[in-house]
């Protein structure tokens, strides 16, 4: 979408609010907020009785829960919530690492919306884990799992994440904290409404900088503004303008392992950069057409700019040297990302065959196209140089969605649905003579859930569906040839049970994943690089329990056993996934007594493989490549507290890593260290 494009978006959004009137609607309330956005996850009840519509298990994660936890980054996070695994590299999670129940972490199987909004750079296109959003703008998380989530596409064979952002209340709040490696981060809030407040406006503004663990430092500012308004007694518009730039030290490279065991700690790749901004802006409209039957349409625009600046290496003298040793030779591999999508979704009630139904139908288009530069510089030309590969990647798809919740009984439900993806995906090399490729492809996704409540305290869910992951552009036109892929399709089953009773919550959910059709290398046509193949199984369960234990203390625990995560076919028949281990857990301890709270809250990783190889020992020299090896399990702990001193002023600290755990959090190019012990302290203040 070019710049002219967006601009003539903008001036025709005032358009909807000459719209004629059809229904009244009440003031803005829980269910009828001032600003409209795409439902994900739909609430009945008390939250905390686990009543839900959705057929899948669901997490929601408050702006409570981000206070008491005071992460770095959203992973900090994804990393406590049942089901996910977090492949971390840094501290921050500059880019997005983790994989849903038994998926590898080190891949994009699960699809990422910001208020409902696609914030991976390319879905269809690839590199889609280029941004990460901002923890510090975010009021909640929303994680979907099972049938619920055809819904929302492509990829959401793992579930869905949905990070929710502020809405900045009335008046200015500052919030400032300072911590370990020199970290200072400051974020600023302010809003206000109209007297009869039908109109709000706000801005979160966050500058976070730090040294880094292991010297990785950053630079990040972050800013989002939004706006709302009642534009007729039925009709709602809300806008969200963001911004982001982080300059972060980081690269591919980790530690040699003789560096890793002799206890040395610093940036293996210090000449190393990753630049990154994002523009984006989302624009939402609800019109109530009768009380039974409103229609919500979405509108949204982001472009992403990536370049990663890294200077090659000298093999041989890095293996004499025992750690990376580089030349004068810079690689710019840099990229930018524009989107442009719009979806619509009709809900209303209905009769069907006598039953009561609740409908929803569905329909998105959205086109991306992404610049890809690979610039040949030395250390003194200073970023600048020969652009010996520039490509144009591009992808126009159309996704089509209906659903039904039939009640069949006062406590039973049915919810069959489909989703069917169809998209277009071309690649031109404007530096091999405009040489282009292209492919299509069509999904049709069916499923079908359950709901039953057994009684006001217990819920039964269930569902099957069938899920899928494009083949993106580098893979699908490997070579510049139609590699003549499918997506990647997976057959979803899940049984669960959710509830609470007296001081006591918990949710058991079982499922199985059958992935057939994962794209691997190798092909028995010699002109193709890809193939369809490379099977996969994933099977296990989640537990979920929360306890009031009385006298101001509570418990929540949670743990994922996926004993099951296997290739069934190719090359690695029989191998484990890498990065998808056999346990995770999570373990909080809460003390609340009047204006103070604490938490004491323990992780657990269960060991896990690095590559598809399942090698058990870790490279130890330079020549590997991309590095694969046993990483060992872990458990870290953290105690995290706050005091409100007054009704305007909090105060707030943490100790991370309480016991300096030395573990080992990922391996790409080298050893991922995972961050030592730190802290952390801050004060909020609202005027």
């Amino acid at each position: 979408m070019s710049k002219l494009s967006f601009s003539i978006l903008l001036a025709t959004l005032p358009l909807a609010a000459h719209a004629q009137d059809q229904a009244s609607d009440p003031q803005p309330d829980a269910n009828h907020p001032l600003m409209p956005s795409i439902e994900v996850i739909s609430v009945k009840g008390q939250t905390a009785a686990h009543r839900f519509d959705e057929t899948g298990s669901v997490v929601l994660v408050t702006e409570q829960d981000i206070a008491r936890i005071q992460p770095l980054s959203t992973e900090d996070m994804l990393r406590r919530i049942p089901g996910i695994n977090v492949k971390s590299e840094e501290e921050t999670s500059v880019v997005a690492n983790f994989g849903l129940r038994g998926l590898s972490a080190s891949e994009s199987k699960s699809l990422i919306l910001e208020d409902g909004v696609p914030v991976a750079p390319g879905l269809f296109i690839g590199n889609d884990r280029y941004y990460n959003p901002r923890v510090q703008r975010m009021a909640g998380i929303e994680i979907l799992k099972g049938s619920s989530s055809l819904r929302y596409g492509p990829s959401t064979i793992g579930g869905v994440v949905n990070y929710q952002t502020k809405t900045p209340d009335d008046g200015v709040a500052l919030a400032a904290r300072v911590g370990s490696f020199d970290m200072r981060e400051v974020t600023v809030e302010a809003g206000n409404r109209t007297q009869s407040g039908d109109a709000f406006g706000g801005v979160i503004f966050t500058h976070a900088q730090s040294d880094g663990f292991m010297d990785k430092g950053y630079e990040m500012n972050d800013v989002m503004f939004k706006t709302g308004a009642r534009i007729s007694d039925n009709q709602r518009i809300g806008m969200k303008f963001s911004y982001h730039e982080n300059d972060a030290n980081i690269s591919y490279r980790g530690l040699f392992l003789d560096a890793y065991l002799a206890g040395e700690r610093y940036n293996p790749a210090p000449d190393d950069y990753y630049l990154q901004d994002r523009v984006a802006f989302d624009a939402n409209h609800e019109l109530i057409i009768s009380p039974s039957m409103t229609l919500k349409t979405l509108v949204y625009w982001s472009d992403v700019s990536r370049d990663y600046w890294r200077y090659d290496v000298d093999t041989a003298a890095s293996e004499a040297a025992g750690r990376w040793v580089y030349t004068d030779n810079l690689v710019g591999n840099n990229r930018s990302f524009e989107r442009f999508g719009v979806e619509s979704r009709l809900l209303f009630d209905n009769d069907l065959f006598g039953l009561v139904a609740s409908s929803e139908i569905g329909f998105r288009y959205m086109t991306e196209e992404s610049d890809d530069r690979r610039i040949r510089a030395t250390r003194e030309q200073d970023r600048t140089g020969l652009n010996d590969r520039h490509r144009i990647d591009s992808a126009d798809s159309y996704a089509v969605h209906a659903q039904t919740r039939v009640g069949l009984t006062d406590r039973l439900s049915v919810t069959p649905g489909i989703r069917v993806e169809s998209y277009q995906q071309s690649q031109v090399v404007l530096t091999d003579s405009n040489a282009t490729a292209k492919t299509s492809n069509t999904e049709y996704l069916p499923g079908v859930g359950f709901t039953f409540d057994a009684n006001p305290a217990t819920q039964f869910y269930g569902g099957v569906y069938r899920a899928f992951s494009p083949a993106t552009n580098g893979v699908a036109l490997d070579g510049l040839m139609d590699q003549n892929l499918d997506g990647e399709r997976s057959n979803n089953f899940e049984l669960g049970v959710r509830g609470s009773l007296d001081r006591l919550r918990y949710e058991v959910a079982a499922f199985y994943m059958d992935f057939g059709n994962q794209v691997v290398t190798g092909n028995t046509d010699p002109n193709l690089s890809q193939s369809n193949g490379g099977e996969t199984e994933h099977y296990g369960m989640e537990f979920l329990l929360g306890y009031d234990l009385g006298r101001g203390f509570d418990i929540d625990a949670n743990a994922t056993w996926v004993p099951k995560s296997e290739f069934q076919s190719g090359e690695f028949a029989g191998n484990r996934l890498p990065y998808a281990p056999k346990l995770t857990a999570n373990l909080a301890l809460n003390y609340n007594f009047e204006n103070l709270t604490t938490s004491f809250i323990a992780h657990h990783r269960g060991e896990q493989f690095g590559d598809p190889s399942n090698q058990v020992d870790i490279p130890a020299g330079a020549g590997g490549g991309i590095w694969g090896g046993l990483l060992p399990s872990y458990t870290v702990y953290d105690i995290t507290t706050q005091y409100a001193v007054t009704s305007q002023m909090t105060v707030f600290g943490s100790i991370k890593n309480l016991t300096d755990k030395d573990y080992i959090a990922g391996l790409r190019q080298g050893i991922y260290v995972g961050p030592e012990r730190s802290f952390e302290v801050g004060v909020r203040y609202r005027f």
